[in-house]
């Protein structure tokens, strides 16, 4: 039956196979045997069973060995493993449990201990899965959610962006938004609230909603980074921040209004291939009572285009410093700046990141053509 659970027995007497299996399969449950640590590792990682029997004392290597490389393993690293073994003195016993195992158990065997024990642990590690099933789905619903309040260029087509994003973990603190302030007057905003996790991804949305009570005329770019400053200021833990740069374009005048609050420089690259980073010295929001913010405005033209990135995608690229990273996104955002907006970002992030599962951030790049 697929629901009875299916039980390795390991130990390099027969006689004791036999006996331990005799007792479980009476009572219902399925087994397998192994007279050998080595050949118990391959059984686990084939058949995956749901707990494991393991005799201490055998050839080859102990039942302590066989545990620690079955721990180590991913595939088999969740299985509950009793040790089975004729030492009975505490220093086994704690070595045991150190080790990896849930249970300890003298020998000779009682039936109905070992009953009572392996039923024990199964409901436990039972009950273990269903709660990571339910995390799991409690994290991929965050994740859908932060996912569904993230803007698309064909949300707004008008804006004239292209973006990548990727999450280290299920979500994220990295963020981004682009606002319609008026016909033809845009906002580009990224920021990177620090720490991972549930905590940052519901702070994302604060974000995104401060944003929007400012999209409007009335509000310059200074007022609306000083606007979420103060909530944020409310609502970040201890030691946490918000490092931000927004950019306010008006695409009739082609003017570029810049504010940076701690974050990695803009990009900015023209038609020519002339490339400059904006830096601005500025402090992060939501720390300081008063915080400091730079602004610059500067005139942008046809075919240029400018960047926003958060730190992930500069930090500890193919083994060198944020500098090093910083002048490879530089010079990838050169070589890329004729490319379409729908494949610029990520051709961009392959550049730093071929394989973007070895990085230890989240990867997120917002590239936008000046002019439309």
């Amino acid at each position: 039956m697929r629901n009875t659970p299916k039980i390795l027995i390991v130990d390099d007497t027969e006689l004791n196979l036999e006996l331990i299996a005799n007792i479980l399969e009476t009572e219902g449950f399925r087994t397998l045997t192994s007279p050998d640590g080595p050949t118990a590792c391959a059984v686990s990682r084939s058949e995956r069973p749901d707990l494991i029997l393991l005799d201490v004392l055998m050839p080859q290597e102990t039942g302590f060995e066989t545990c620690a490389r079955l721990k180590s393993d991913p595939a088999t690293a969740d299985i509950p493993i009793i040790f089975l073994s004729s030492l009975d003195d505490v220093k086994s016993k704690v070595t045991g449990l150190k080790i990896g195992g849930v249970d300890y158990i003298s020998k000779p065997v009682h039936g109905e201990e070992l009953l009572a024990r392996v039923r024990i642990h199964l409901r436990i590690a039972e009950v273990n899965r269903r709660l990571v099933q339910e995390h799991r789905a409690q994290m991929d619903a965050l994740r859908v959610a932060q996912q569904a309040i993230l803007v698309t260029p064909q949300d707004c087509p008008d804006a004239a962006f292209g973006v990548y994003y990727e999450a280290l973990e299920e979500v994220s603190g990295d963020f981004y938004d682009v606002v319609t302030i008026a016909p033809g007057v845009f906002g580009y905003f990224v920021a990177d609230i620090s720490g991972h996790g549930v905590s940052a991804s519901f702070l994302t949305a604060a974000v995104k909603a401060l944003l929007r009570q400012y999209a409007s005329p009335m509000f310059s770019p200074e007022d609306t980074m000083r606007g979420v400053d103060a909530v944020m200021r409310q609502m970040l833990g201890e030691e946490q921040y918000l490092t931000a740069c927004y950019a306010q374009l008006n695409r009739h005048t082609g003017r570029l209004s810049v504010i940076n609050a701690g974050h990695p420089p803009m990009i900015l690259v023209a038609a020519s291939g002339e490339t400059r980073t904006l830096e601005l010295d500025s402090e992060p929001l939501g720390v300081f009572s008063t915080t400091v913010l730079q602004h610059r405005d500067l005139m942008v033209h046809p075919g240029d285009r400018f960047f926003l990135y958060t730190d992930g995608l500069i930090e500890s690229t193919a083994g060198g410093g944020r500098i090093s990273g910083l002048e490879i996104l530089v010079n990838a955002c050169r070589r890329h700046r004729a490319a379409p907006l729908t494949q610029a970002p990520s051709s961009i992030v392959q550049t730093l990141w071929p394989d973007a599962q070895a990085a230890q951030d989240d990867l997120l790049l917002l590239a936008v053509n000046a002019c439309r």
